[in-house]
This record gives structure tokens, C-alpha cells and sequence, in this order.
């Protein structure tokens, strides 16, 4: 087959064709290219044959048999948008062709048809043909060309089904269908498998998307579905399983398990702020803190006893000497004297009686009293008495 490729080749057929038309204005009504009436525009299916009826009349000869004095030239091309490409040629006796195209009769015919094998998607286009017939004197006699119409039509490729979403109980979930190629674009048509056969229809099916919305699932509603993608020139299908559970999704039970740790965390958190706090609370208590003030001295009245700095009382005196006994002292008793120091104060000299029971020394009224001194901590001390020899007993 004789090809052009290429811009320039486009540009080429265009002027030829352009030249045969202007040469053959004179005689064009007496070759007439003819095609069947409903076959201008055809329709094939991919990997089949489609022929491209086309045959052509001279005025005042029998379209069955040419005149032997006929020069045939055909030549089919494929227009395709701005591309113009030769898929067939036959000059001068000779024919060359693409791969799967050919002539359905052998030339001289003046049927011209062509026929097109093992067709592929690419292979839809305008096919236009063009016949110039001259005398044997190399004279054009007449010229003229006819265009059909042909589209490749693709059966579905198989789908492919997906499940969305958690097929649970009281859940939404989706059926997915998509045919991955098909010429037209093919339709969807969901349907539930025996023994419990349902088909399905709008608003839970979108036939152009392929999608099945199955709301509020149930247990009975667990079972194959079928989906099936088709178009005018064929049809394939795909299944998914669907099983409804009725307990816990992943998801969930992984939640739990997240909310368990994170509160088990929480618990903790709080049980060691809680020792921290206690013990916080109780190092303050045990510390001696070495800037703390001394407490204050409290003052006393006038007449009382003298107090240290240090808060002890070092020595009580009384304001007025003691009173003699009433009766002379018990030899081996004890006369009780108060003090709040450990320094003993000098006991008076009694005068000696022959056994008489000594009586305690009270505090002149002037004096403070021994409650008193009970109340300020003082620690009383017992003073030896002195027995009539002079002796301490």
C-alpha cells in the first residue's frame, strides 16, 4: 500500500483530489459513486469484520460489466479529524493495502466496496472513496468519491466489584462496580443471587456510576451480589460476598481497647499525684528551719517571777520572807519547796522544836501562788528538813 504519512501527505491527497474534481467537472454526471441507503454510517464491534458498500455507474453502459477501454484507479482513505491516511490503493492493476484491508471483488469491478478485518477501537473514522475512471488514450472521462461513516463499538471489559464501608448490623454500606473500557459506556444493573433473588432499582441504584447504597443492614440481607456492566454490543459482570455481623466492628473494639488504656493511665496519674501530694504536705512538718523566730516572751507584772531569755524560769523568789511554821517540824519530815529550775533555793532556818509537825511554807500573799506556778511548768522540788541536832534528814 502506498502511504503518505505526514502533514505534506495530507496536503497532497487534498490538491489531487482537488485536480481529479476540477479535470472531471465537465463529465461528473456520467460516473456516480453509489451506497446503499441506511449504510452511509455503520456500526462494528471490536475484533469483527465490517464491509463498506460502494460501487459506481457510467451513463449508458451496464453497471455489470466495464468497458474495455477503462483505466480503473481507487483509493479508500481514513479521515480522522485533521489527519487524512491511505488504507487502500488500486492503480494500474496494482492494489496495496494496510494489514486486514482489502477489496471485496477483484478489479476491474465496478463495485468497489471495502472490507475491513479484525477491527480495533482506533479504526472508527470518516472512510472516503475515491474513483477516477479514463479512456486508453489517458483521458479523463469522469471522477468521483463517496465518505462513510464507521464506529467501533467496545463490549464491556469485566468490572470489578468492591464492598465500602463495615457490613454491621443497623450500617450503611456501598457496592462499587466500574467496567474498566466500553464503547458506549455501559450501564450497571445490580441483583441478589438466588435463593433469595432481588434485582434492584432507582434511588439505591445509580446505573450510570455502578453503585448499590444498602441501608440499615439486617442478618437476611448477607448474601452474593451480582453486578452486571453492558452496552449495546455486549456485557460482562462481576460478584461480591456480602456478610452482615452483628457484633463489634474492628474499629470499636479497638476503641475500647484505647479507652481502657487511657483510663487505666488516667488512674494511675491521679493515685501518684496523690502520694506526692501527702508527702509534700508532710516534709514541711518534719523540717527545722533554721530562720524561724524565737516565740515571744510573754510579759510579767511587777512583783512576779524572773523569766530567761530563753523562755525558762530560772529562779523564783518570793516577794516576802517566809512565815515561821505555826508548830514545830516532825523530825524526818519534808518541808516542799517550788522552784522551776533545777537550781535548789536555800531552805530558812527553822528554829528547832522537840517533834513538832512541820507545816508547809506558803507564799507570802504578795507572792505567786503554786497554781499559778503549776500552770507556768514549774517542777517542784522536795528540801530536805533539818532535824534538831542540825542535820539534814
Amino acid at each position: 500500500m502506498v502511504s503518505l504519512p505526514g502533514r505534506p501527505a495530507t496536503s497532497l491527497l487534498r490538491l489531487l483530489f482537488l485536480g481529479l474534481s476540477t479535470l472531471a467537472s465537465s463529465s461528473r454526471a456520467q460516473l456516480e459513486l453509489h451506497v446503499p441507503a441506511g449504510l452511509a454510517k455503520l456500526k462494528a464491534v471490536e475484533g469483527a469484520e465490517v464491509v463498506l458498500p460502494v460501487w459506481y455507474t457510467l451513463r449508458g453502459q451496464s453497471p455489470a460489466q466495464p468497458g474495455p477501454w477503462e483505466l480503473l484507479t481507487v483509493m479508500w482513505f481514513l479521515e480522522q479529524g485533521q489527519d487524512l491516511n491511505q488504507v487502500l490503493a488500486y492503480i494500474s492493476g496494482a492494489t496495496s493495502s494496510k494489514s486486514g484491508v482489502s477489496l471485496v471483488y477483484t478489479m476491474p469491478s465496478q463495485n468497489v466496496s471495502l472490507r475491513l478485518q479484525g477491527l480495533r477501537e482506533k479504526d472508527s473514522g470518516s472512510y472516503r472513496c475515491s474513483v477516477n475512471v479514463q479512456d486508453h488514450e489517458g483521458k479523463n472521462r469522469s471522477h468521483g468519491s463517496k465518505t462513510l461513516e464507521l464506529s467501533v463499538l467496545v463490549p464491556p471489559a469485566p468490572p470489578s466489584c468492591r464492598l465500602l464501608g463495615v457490613p454491621r448490623v443497623g450500617t450503611n454500606v456501598t457496592l462499587s462496580c466500574q467496567s474498566p473500557r466500553s464503547k458506549p459506556a455501559a450501564q450497571y444493573q445490580w441483583e441478589r443471587a438466588p435463593p433469595s433473588a432481588q434485582v434492584f432499582f432507582a434511588p439505591v441504584l445509580d446505573a450510570i456510576r455502578g453503585s448499590l447504597s444498602l441501608t440499615n443492614l439486617s442478618s437476611p440481607m448477607s448474601g452474593v451480589y451480582i453486578c452486571k456492566a453492558h452496552n449495546e454490543v455486549g456485557s460482562a459482570q462481576c460478584n461480591v460476598t456480602l456478610e452482615v455481623s452483628t457484633g463489634p466492628g474492628p474499629a470499636v473494639v479497638a476503641g475500647a481497647v484505647v479507652g481502657t488504656l487511657v483510663g487505666l493511665g488516667m488512674l494511675a496519674g491521679l493515685v501518684l499525684l496523690y502520694h506526692r501530694r501527702n508527702k509534700a504536705l508532710e516534709e514541711p512538718a518534719n523540717d527545722i528551719k533554721e530562720d524561724a523566730t524565737a516565740p515571744r516572751t510573754l510579759p510579767w507584772p511587777k512583783g512576779s517571777d524572773t523569766i530567761s531569755k530563753n523562755g525558762t524560769l530560772s529562779s523564783v523568789t518570793s516577794a516576802r520572807a517566809l512565815r515561821h511554821p505555826q508548830g514545830p517540824p516532825r523530825p524526818g519530815a519534808l518541808t516542799p519547796t517550788l522552784s522551776l529550775s533545777s537550781q535548789v533555793l536555800p531552805s530558812p532556818r527553822l528554829p528547832r522544836t522537840d517533834g513538832a509537825q512541820p507545816q508547809p511554807i506558803s507564799p507570802s500573799p504578795g507572792g505567786v501562788s503554786s497554781s499559778t506556778l503549776s500552770r507556768m511548768g514549774a517542777v517542784p522540788v522536795m528540801v530536805p528538813a533539818q532535824s534538831q541536832a542540825g542535820s539534814l534528814v
